[in-house]
């Protein structure tokens, strides 16, 4: 394939996609579009997709990442809706009066969407914190305190099998659940760093107020539908996961089902589809940036330890981490807990490497310059690293095998060897070479 440097060409388009993304601040769509069509016409033209050259490659590489994108794409829209059902609830007004008054009111908050995140989607636990965070800061949230939010939500995340993508790839793998708990100790040591910065800097930028914002009753029919939309979310992962196992991963069931729920409810209270036309536009600059991910030719990561665990955590905050975690089951000898953290969390530092940081952006669209996301929110990184070697000098670095490996690329109990299993129960077998990218039938982060 063409080189330049020893390096493929698709790998200078991608960076020249994300470097654009980072400068052109007030056009990240059209670059991102741009940069989606080039990488993908360069493919056509001179290289070769996964599933071979051509249009035939270039049409089974769309069949096999339609359902990722279906489910993004689904739950970007429906939890914009969601969010603001939970607005609506006027429940976000009356929350000042159980927070703290000061800057430790902000750090509340964080804590709060940390716990929410580890059994919801850290998608849904960053909208429902900014949506808070809007209320009791008057909708003058420091960039700063934003990444915190998504440093939270992901973090809340990294500890639990339910609570990330990733760490849903490891559980179906093979990975025990007490394998990756201990990514809490290195999460709760980063949210302690970042968290008490970011609700500092929140404080001298915009005090929480004091009071709710006057005599406010709870819409508790909307509170109701939040709770279904995420219930019917949570119920239809689990079921894809545990029954249907890899005819899961043809359809996407997850982002249907949180459409299937709005629809449901909505003659009890209508949302706000003036905002889908927004959500929409910022859900396909997501997609853009993941269908280019998946063009380049990932094939293999350096031998397991913590130095490369501590890599791939920056790798993470430009690159789909659902890939790196696939090669990483399918290499084995990882600490898993660190790995959870470290592909769960890096994408924290840069708001489009994690799709709660593009929720956030849509939200609070101030946040889509890369300069102000690292100058407000530079204890993120802090964060991350300190976290990082919290839990080596703590825990130490205990590589687990797979539960049922009976060899090198044996991945889980009763799977081919070198299959690597997806959030919904497919496996992607490699009995021969990694072939490039495997990807996986489930949302990103």
């Amino acid at each position: 394939m063409p080189e330049l440097f020893g390096i493929r060409i698709e790998f200078f388009l991608f960076a020249a996609t994300l470097i654009g993304v980072a400068v052109f601040h007030a056009h990240t769509f059209r670059v991102a579009v741009i940069g989606a069509v080039v990488i993908t016409l360069y493919k056509l033209l001179f290289a070769v997709f996964n599933q071979g050259p051509g249009p035939a490659g270039l049409a089974g590489h769309a069949a096999h990442e339609w359902v990722t994108l279906a489910n993004l794409l689904g739950l970007l829209l429906g939890f914009a809706l969601l969010s603001n059902h939970f607005e609506k609830s006027l429940l976000p007004d009356i929350l000042p009066r159980f927070l703290p008054d000061d800057w430790k009111g902000g750090f509340v908050l964080l804590i709060l969407v940390f716990v929410l995140s580890a059994f919801l989607d850290n998608i849904a636990a960053a909208l429902i914190g900014g949506t808070v965070a809007h209320t009791v800061f008057r909708a003058r949230v420091h960039i700063g305190y934003l990444a915190a939010l998504v440093a939270a939500s992901n973090a809340g995340g990294a500890g639990s099998v339910v609570g990330d993508t990733t760490t849903t790839m490891m559980w179906l793998a093979g990975v025990s659940p007490l394998a990756v708990l201990p990514a809490f100790v290195a999460s709760s040591a980063a949210l302690l760093v970042c968290g008490l910065v970011a609700a500092r800097q929140q404080h001298r930028y915009q005090p929480i107020l004091k009071d709710e914002l006057g005599s406010h009753r709870v819409d508790w029919a909307r509170l109701a539908i939040v709770v279904f939309i995420l219930a019917s979310a949570i119920v239809t992962n689990v079921y894809v996961n545990t029954v249907l196992g890899e005819a899961g991963s043809h359809f996407p069931f997850l982002g249907a089902a949180v459409w299937v729920a709005i629809l449901v409810a909505s003659p009890w209270r209508a949302p706000d589809w003036s905002l889908v036309p927004g959500a929409f536009k910022g859900s396909v600059f997501l997609l853009c940036l993941v269908w280019s991910a998946s063009l380049m030719p990932v094939d293999q990561l350096p031998a397991a330890s913590w130095p490369t665990t501590f890599q791939l955590g920056f790798v993470s905050a430009v690159f789909d981490n659902i890939p790196l975690t696939a090669l990483a089951i399918r290499q084995g000898g990882y600490d898993w807990g660190m790995l959870a953290y470290a592909v769960g969390f890096g994408g924290s530092m840069i708001w489009f490497g994690s799709s709660a940081g593009v929720a956030m952006s849509n939200m609070f669209p101030e946040a889509r310059s890369v300069g102000a996301w690292l100058r407000g929110g530079w204890h993120v990184a802090l964060a991350y690293v300190v976290g990082f070697f919290v839990m080596l000098a703590v825990m130490g670095w205990h590589p687990t095998p797979l539960r049922g490996a009976t060899g090198k690329g044996t991945v889980g109990v009763g799977r081919p060897v070198g299959a690597v299993a997806s959030p919904a129960g497919s496996t992607v077998a490699s009995t021969g070479p990694v072939p490039s990218h495997p990807t996986v039938a489930q949302e990103p982060k």
